[in-house]
């Protein structure tokens, strides 16, 4: 774990898998895809462990053996049907709500950045409780680019008013310590999410993360 920042102004998390436990409803949303389709649905493990891979890749997981093209084709379906049961079973993970009540009492901004659509990101949070929560919220299309392009987490300081070096970035796959690093600033792995199969310890953040709660220490230092 590389020192913290001398002071912490903000905390932004990726959405699911980090701040967000949505593994259920986008399972469920496939096994009603696959069976349109008369094939049988993945294991349930198999298909959390990519979710935070977007649309494309849990489809992948239901329809092995279709091209690229056969998965892009999929893709209005399926989050057609995903909208249907959107935060049904999605939950935040264990220790989440302590972390954001603390960040709030202490008076640190939280937001954001997810590679999701927005028209997916807004209800969602909005039917958690979270949208009024949250400072900054920067979804897949809000910019021309998404992760691991820096520009959505730089979007996010820029709207909150904080120093990239002075925010933490928290997310459960690879393309979020890139996107946070290229930006400048301090990355956090989440070691309690879907992790795409990987370990987070090889991705080169400036810290892993067991549990939600672990950063409440953290930004007790600055």
């Amino acid at each position: 774990m590389k020192p913290l920042p001398p002071r912490i102004d903000g905390v932004l998390f990726d959405l699911d898998g980090t701040l967000l436990d949505s593994a259920p409803d986008l399972a469920a949303a496939l096994d009603a895809l696959c069976g349109e389709h008369g094939v049988p649905p993945p294991p349930y493990p198999s298909v959390r462990e990519v979710v935070s891979r977007g649309a494309r890749a849990v489809l992948r997981r239901g329809f092995p053996g279709a091209g690229e093209d056969a998965i892009a084709a999929l893709v209005p379906r399926y989050l057609d049907l995903y909208a249907e049961v959107l935060g049904a079973r999605t939950r935040p993970f264990d220790g989440i709500d302590a972390l954001l009540a603390t960040l709030e009492g202490r008076g640190v901004a939280w937001g954001v950045v997810t590679n999701k659509p927005g028209f997916l990101t807004a209800p969602l949070l909005q039917k958690l409780g979270l949208a009024q929560r949250a400072s900054v919220v920067v979804a897949g299309d809000t910019l021309a680019v998404k992760k691991p392009d820096p520009a959505p987490v730089l979007h996010a300081c820029a709207q909150i008013g904080v120093e990239p070096r002075r925010c933490l970035f928290v997310g459960d796959d690879l393309r979020d310590v890139e996107a946070g690093r290229a930006a400048g600033a301090y990355t956090v792995a989440a070691a309690w999410g879907y992790l795409d199969g990987g370990d987070p310890h090889t991705w080169e953040a400036d810290a892993v993360a067991r549990r939600p709660t672990e950063l409440i220490g953290w930004v007790g230092r600055a």
